[in-house]
């Protein structure tokens, strides 16, 4: 830990902190400290209090509170609260669902105001189910509908097109009921990872859809515009096909609608029809939420969890977040009204795993989800005693009357508790994200191009020194793990606790998910993890578990399934790494050439002269060599090709993926371009470029490592902003290396 200004931070939060959160000036300079951060939050959230009779002192009294409670690290607000409070753009929420009706006024002012809301730091959550079908009727033009798909490549665009205050990316949900005629399309429509990437998918199922699967029947398909039977499909057809790509590649996810709207808090304003991006805040049109984290793993006291620590973070974090509501600068009108009228928070947890591990409890056992029903339990129980004290004191939520809680409980807040993936938040606080498991007990982080670190764990760090296993060697054989279930010289009872996310089973993986969303008002974000070799078969016993024990929502992802990960556990050997500075550093080092290689070899007609281009690939189809030849023989043009082809060839070999290789030398003119076929050549560099493009497009051939664009390369497990791995959890994905998050 890193002291700055008389807090303590791990340096890689102090790097996240830099990045992404403390002020910069018009230059791009850090004109902010941590501690002048936190600061600025604490006051702008406490002067809330000013609107309810409180006074100037009081107020700074309460932000002497918050800042305390923030800096001791007990608990995090949402990253829009940490990144705008106090300042003059001051949207302070991450989750928003907006209304998508059938028709085009409906569907472009919800582009419109998805984009005003990504630029001001937020993330939106759409259902498309209202709208007719592809092949439908227009009646303004007896056109045909080209349906919900074709409109979300429009907010797709749009979302790509805006860049949130220049420190977050919009992030989106795209829901459909699983009884929309469109459904089979909607399941596959990321089947090619260009598409879509600022999107997460989930098919929202029905009781009747369940019962039908459960029956082995078919069920009806709604048009939406005439509401009448348009089909009928076989449930467990359709189920497969959602299984079949979950299990590809992790999408979509399903979220059980009618169980949601079963505790809807406020059912007379309508039916919950979509989530915030990660599933886990269910949303009315135009409702947003404020979300924020208690710290668990600073609520252990010896062995046991700290009660009474827990029960102040706990009425703290309701009353910043209830205050939040009212600080907020809200970027829609219609937004404004419908949050402070219901005024939804999302109290929830981050360091689960962390205070397992310090209560030296496995994840995965029987007593793991005791204390999750007990933690949880007492969270919202303290949660609800907290916003029924704001009630008195402030008044109910102003649709009170016809709630869930009339004529039961006074509460302030429609909902108290949410469980949200943590981020870039459990990075600052140095903790395990959300309710997940450890990624990794030791790992590989990216931190220079061409160079790794290895990361260890700091409670397994300091338990193998206290029981004399530590050793370098065998932190790098851990790291080429990631678990380390498979090390003989690990005590057993060691290893019973330090259990990583794929040491545990998908099954175990639910019953944490279903012991936490008990205690619960809103969803729990979780990912549950599948090996490589897991089978549809495997998931969609979780996705029938999930449905089972009570859960509101799942998102799986196997490991490797979006074509092959970059890893974030790598292997390293003594040839290849040292030591700097007490960390392990490994470089990269090429692969070696096979005997047998196989390739083609294509004519491009350059300003320069006919150009033929090699390209090989290795036995396992990865792009492996490049040679090019040119038809004019010597000269500049042919030696500059030579050098190119070299180094394409040293990054091919480095399993660099051939997306970023054509990126780099494509475009690039010199002053003889030509014409060809297949277009203009603007030079020999663009030439190569295009070759390679054209065969890896031919024969689908890659490296394994990404695709065409950020977005994608973010989706396979490599970090669009800093090439580090990207690790999967919470139901959503997040860079531990620099604090990139798909979701927010």
């Amino acid at each position: 830990m890193k002291a700055v200004n008389g807090l303590s931070f791990t340096p890689n939060a102090l790097k996240v902190l830099e990045k992404r959160y403390l002020k910069k000036n018009e230059e791009g300079k850090i004109v902010e400290t941590p501690h002048e951060l936190f600061k600025r939050v604490a006051r702008s959230i406490a002067s809330a209090d000013l609107h309810y009779g409180g006074s100037e002192a009081d107020a700074e009294a309460l932000g002497v509170s918050f800042y305390d409670m923030m800096t001791a690290l007990n608990f995090l607000p949402n990253s829009p609260t940490l990144m705008n409070a106090g300042r003059r753009l001051g949207q302070l929420s991450a989750c928003f669902v907006l209304p998508v009706d059938d028709s085009m006024e409906s569907i472009f002012d919800a582009v419109k105001n998805a984009a005003i809301i990504h630029k001001s730091g937020g993330g939106t959550g759409f259902s498309f189910s209202r709208l007719r079908p592809n092949g439908d009727v227009v009646g303004s033009t007896k056109g045909i509908s080209s349906g919900p798909i074709s409109f979300m490549t429009v907010f797709d665009t749009a979302t790509e097109a805006v860049k949130q205050g220049g420190t977050r990316r919009g992030a989106n949900m795209g829901l459909l009921r699983v009884d929309h005629p469109d459904i089979l399309s909607f399941i596959t429509c990321k089947d090619e990872n260009t598409k879509l990437n600022n999107f997460n998918i989930s098919v929202g199922l029905t009781e009747e859809f369940m019962n039908a699967l459960e029956e082995d029947r078919q069920y009806d398909l709604l048009n939406p515009r005439t509401k009448k039977v348009s089909q009928r499909l076989k449930a467990r057809d359709v189920f497969d096909l959602i299984v079949s790509h979950a299990w590809k590649n992790g999408e979509p996810g399903i979220v059980f609608l009618d169980r949601i709207n079963a505790s809807n808090p406020t059912p007379k304003l309508g039916e919950i029809e979509s989530t915030n991006p990660c599933g886990e805040q269910p949303l009315l049109p135009y409702e947003s939420c404020n979300l924020g984290s208690i710290n668990l793993a600073k609520m252990v006291k010896g062995n046991e969890v700290d009660w009474e620590r827990l029960r102040e973070t706990t009425w703290k974090g309701v009353h910043f977040l209830d205050n939040v509501i009212d600080a907020n600068k809200y970027p829609i009108k219609k937004i404004d009204e419908m949050t402070k009228a219901n005024r939804k928070i999302g109290l929830g947890v981050m360091g689960w795993a962390d205070m397992l591990i310090q209560m030296h409890i496995p994840y995965n056992s029987d007593r793991a989800v005791e204390l999750a029903e007990e933690v949880m339990g007492f969270i919202q129980a303290e949660g609800k005693k907290a916003t029924s004290s704001l009630a008195e004191e402030r008044g109910v939520f102003q649709h009170y009357e016809g709630s869930i809680y009339d004529g039961k409980l006074k509460v302030r807040n429609a909902t108290v508790t949410t469980i949200a993936p943590t981020g870039t938040l459990s990075i600052i606080a140095g903790c395990s994200s959300g309710i997940e498991p450890l990624f990794a007990v030791s790992y590989v982080r990216t931190v220079m191009e061409g160079t790794k670190l290895i990361e260890v764990n700091p409670e397994f760090e300091m338990v193998a020194k206290e029981r004399g296993f530590w050793n370098r060697e065998l932190m790098e054989k851990i790291a080429e793990k990631g678990s380390i279930k498979e090390f003989k010289e690990i005590p057993d009872d060691v290893k019973a606790v330090f259990v990583t996310a794929h040491d545990i089973k998908p099954e175990e993986h639910i019953a944490m998910q279903a012991a936490f969303q008990k205690y619960v008002d809103n969803a729990v974000s979780k990912t549950v993890n599948f090996p490589h070799d897991a089978t549809t078969k495997d998931v969609e016993e979780v996705y029938r578990l999930a449905y089972k024990t009570g859960c509101k929502g799942v998102t799986v992802y196997r490991d490797g399934s979006r074509e092959e990960q970059v890893l974030s556990t790598g292997k390293s050997t003594k040839d290849s790494s040292k030591v700097q500075e007490g960390q392990i550093v490994q470089k990269i080092v090429p692969r070696k050439r096979p005997e047998m290689i196989k390739g083609a070899t294509r004519l491009m007609k350059t300003g320069c002269g006919h150009l033929y281009i090699t390209v090989n690939e290795d036995e396992k189809g990865h792009l492996f060599e490049l040679f090019t030849s040119m038809g004019k023989a010597g000269g500049c043009a042919a030696s500059q090709s030579e050098a190119i082809g070299r180094l394409v060839s040293l990054a091919f070999r480095s399993n660099i993926e051939p997306e970023e290789i054509v990126n780099q030398l494509k475009g690039i003119s010199c002053h003889q371009p030509s014409w060809a076929d297949g277009g203009r050549i603007l030079s020999c560099s663009d030439a190569i470029a295009k070759a390679i493009d054209n065969y890896k497009t031919d024969g689908k051939k890659g490296n394994g490592n990404g695709h065409k664009d950020g977005s994608a390369i973010m989706l396979i497990g490599a970090c669009p902003e800093c090439g580090g791995a990207v690790e999967h959890e919470g139901g959503c994905a997040v860079c531990h290396n620099c604090g990139f998050t798909k979701c927010g």
